[in-house]
């Protein structure tokens, strides 16, 4: 429920002024029946008589300032699992136009770029680790160059939460490259996954429009791989001996920070229903302190819902966004969801709103043998391009199926 914000105005004042008025009468001379004529001079008395003038009623009408309301628009985009399909086009397209090494991934992307406008904080789940030290790689060990992180950052992603299954998948070498890759990247708040527990220690927060904001990641697991044990990295999974962390650290962040962030890889792949730990973990978050919760994993979309906060404020959770991209054959992963909001700050209470919250769907597309793979927007996705699409078994039912689980309130075709 949001709070709503009331102005309150002061009664005017009716003011009636008296004032004294002074009258001047005067006597007539009169004439007798007698014939003779008396002049009788009467005296002339000046008689003050008091009158009553009302001035025209006034109402002054004073009112406090307006409140000042300060607004952030905020968008986040699920899994970008970038296969060897996608990274190979785009590294045919650079050397069509004359780079031999690297890699354009424009056409991926080209149809979501006006999502971006009037954007603040834009939130990304790069499930695939980025560097320009280490050759690409595909399934089960994921690893993209360098040049899909910079189109990131240029497409207007600005917040990257690495936080999920595939942070190991080039070992602790992988990961200390990507994150050192993130770190090069000015203006790019990267989180989920940190150097060493000093790192982790350094809370993620940046102000905007007068908003503070902190950032933590999680996820339930990395694919039965582990740093080893001499490690100074840190990656906190979601387990019975790591929750007291993990409530200090939201507990923390909440001490420090207007709007709590905390981005979740949970849930169950290719499954539209909400895991156990969905259910039972995120509510923890919530009571903790934090404000919005981002959940992938699942690779399709799940529910999504405002959630009461201890202190009478509400949080709100995307449980699934589903795959920015990928070249997944399963038909559900073909839907995903761009998350979409506003969060408002009263800066003379201190209070914080989220609104206008609006789940855009995107499709995955490619053709044949997963060709041309890229992201169309389903406001202008065509028959055409869903009969020509290459994954076996996606339809429109799929599609439904899929939107089904956006709450009806939140669903926005845009």
């Amino acid at each position: 429920m949001l709070k709503k914000i009331f102005a309150t105005l002061l009664a005017g004042v009716l003011v009636i002024t008296t004032v004294g008025c002074t009258k001047l009468v005067e006597d007539n001379p009169e004439t007798t029946t007698a014939g003779v004529t008396e002049a009788t001079t009467a005296a002339t008395e000046a008689t003050t008589m008091p009158t009553t003038v009302t001035t025209e009623a006034t109402t002054v009408t004073t009112s406090e300032p307006e409140p000042d309301i300060r607004t952030v628009t905020l968008l986040c985009a699920g899994d970008n699992l970038i296969h060897s399909s996608i990274y190979n086009q785009a590294h045919r397209r650079a050397k069509a136009n004359g780079d031999e090494d690297g890699y354009d991934f424009d056409y991926v992307y080209e149809s979501i770029e006006g999502y971006f406008e009037d954007v603040d904080i834009a939130i990304l789940n790069q499930e695939t680790i980025v560097t320009d030290e280490l050759e690409p790689s595909d399934y089960p060990n994921f690893c993209s160059p360098g040049d899909l992180g910079r189109k990131m950052v240029d497409l207007g992603f600005n917040v990257m939460s690495i936080g999920n299954n595939h942070v190991l998948d080039r070992g602790e070498t992988g990961l200390i490259s990507t994150l050192n890759y993130w770190k090069e990247q000015d203006g790019v708040i990267c989180y989920g996954a940190y150097e060493s527990e000093e790192d982790m220690n350094n809370l993620r927060t940046t102000e905007i429009n007068g908003i503070t904001f902190a950032f933590l990641g999680y996820t339930e697991h990395t694919n039965g791989l582990y740093l080893p044990s001499d490690t100074e990295c840190w990656i906190i999974r979601i387990t019975d001996a790591n929750m007291d962390l993990i409530e200090e650290q939201v507990r923390y962040a909440d001490s420090i920070a207007d709007v709590v962030v905390v981005s979740v890889h949970y849930g169950t792949e290719v499954s539209n229903e909400l895991s156990t730990l969905q259910k039972t973990f995120t509510p923890k978050l919530v009571e903790w302190g934090a404000d919005l919760i981002i959940g992938t994993q699942a690779h399709t979309v799940e529910t999504m819902e405002y959630i009461d906060k201890p202190d009478g404020g509400q949080a709100f959770v995307f449980y699934g966004l589903g795959n920015l991209v990928s070249a997944m054959a399963d038909p559900l992963a073909m839907v995903g969801i761009l998350g979409k909001l506003e969060i408002t700050k009263n800066m003379d209470t201190g209070e914080i709103t989220i609104e206008n919250v609006r789940a855009i769907p995107i499709i995955t597309q490619y053709g044949y043998n997963y060709s041309n793979i890229h992201i169309e927007s389903y406001a202008t996705y065509t028959d055409d391009l869903l009969s020509a699409h290459g994954c076996s078994g996606f339809t429109q039912d799929t599609i439904d199926k899929v939107l089904s689980y956006i709450p009806e309130e939140y669903l926005s075709i845009e």
